[in-house]
């Protein structure tokens, strides 16, 4: 087993104290310029790193941020926006030397529960808090310990942390335009998780341009964003008496779904009924027909809370950012409403 470089080699080499060593390694005076410049030398010469875990004992940073995702880790498989969204995160993190800790777990108390651990354990440098519930504690739980973090949604009242988010309802807004642009007068909403804070802004949305617009109906089905019920609202919606002529989901996975359902039903789309996803991946363009979607940068969203959190961690500042709303992409499965 090769033995991993120390100070005291790199001491023993140039012939100076280990305090010498540590004062050249990390930048602080106390030795000449030329003892600091040969230290240095002999420590890249030998491949010498600096040690995480003594690094992390003295309180000093461990380059790695955490991210626990409190959802089925089955459900987590099939989402599209999780998969490109990490991989943004990825990319900035990645490009800095710092590890991504990621944890499924299957509620609240037990991301909490996590947390602590993380942080005791001096694991990480920070949290990304993603999928906010209306009532979560999570931001709370990180102001109380003096932990690091970004919010990946809406900024809280009271709290002095960091947001980066988008703006959900124009989003919804301009997708109830455009169907009733097209004539539409009986849209429903397939919604995700009733107790996340986005989708009960997205269903409020919905309900306002709804209301604006004076539609005839609007019923919103909640789901836990996957195929199967996604599949099972659709079918419960296409089968009632008032049938809507156009559907919006709240993701990608249960809007190619719907596809499946309607052709089960003998409904054309979008001769009979369209369908808008909330989301827009690879999913949406290879079906026939196409699905209109809302397109967002789920990359560079994550890249925008990743470099967040790197600025919060290095320096102690950063500030709440509000990246591009998501565009309506029309396509194939929306038409004008069927007479």
């Amino acid at each position: 087993m090769v033995k991993r470089p120390t100070i005291a080699d790199i001491a023993t080499r140039a012939g100076v104290s280990t305090g010498a060593v540590s004062y050249a390694l990390n930048g602080r005076p106390g030795v000449s310029p030329a003892t600091r410049d040969k230290i240095l030398a002999i420590a890249a010469e030998i491949g010498w790193r600096p040690s995480i875990a003594a690094r992390s004992l003295a309180g000093a940073r461990v380059h790695a941020v955490g991210l626990i995702i409190a959802r089925p880790a089955r459900v987590l498989g099939m989402e599209p926006f999780f998969m490109q969204f990490i991989s943004g995160v990825e990319s900035v993190l990645s490009a800095n030397r710092t590890a991504l800790l990621l944890q499924v777990v299957p509620d609240h108390d037990a991301a909490d529960e996590a947390v602590r651990f993380w942080w005791a354990e001096r694991r990480i440098d920070g949290v990304l808090v993603t999928d906010l519930w209306a009532k979560d504690q999570r931001p709370e739980l990180l102001a109380e310990l003096g932990i690091p973090g970004v919010i990946v949604g809406r900024p809280r009242d009271g709290l002095d942390l960091p947001a980066v988010w988008s703006d959900d309802a124009a989003a919804v807004e301009s997708v109830v335009d455009y169907l009733v642009a097209l004539g539409h007068r009986r849209i429903a909403r397939v919604a995700g998780l009733p107790s996340l804070e986005h989708t009960q802004v997205r269903t409020a949305a919905f309900h306002a341009a709804a209301e604006r617009h004076g539609l005839e109906s609007a019923p919103v089905i909640s789901t836990d964003y996957t195929w199967e019920e996604g599949t099972q609202a659709t079918r419960k919606l296409l089968t009632s008496i008032d049938r809507p002529t156009a559907i919006t989901y709240d993701n990608d996975v249960m809007a190619v779904a719907a596809l499946s359902v309607a052709h089960e039903l003998a409904i054309s789309v979008p001769e009979q009924l369209s369908i808008v996803a909330g989301d827009d991946s690879q999913l949406c363009l290879v079906q026939h027909p196409s699905v209109t979607a809302l397109a967002r940068d789920i990359v560079g969203y994550g890249a925008r809370v990743a470099q967040a959190m790197l600025d919060l961690v290095s320096d102690g500042t950063t500030t709440a950012q509000q990246v591009p709303t998501g565009t309506l992409v029309p396509r194939a499965s929306t038409a004008a409403a069927p007479h």
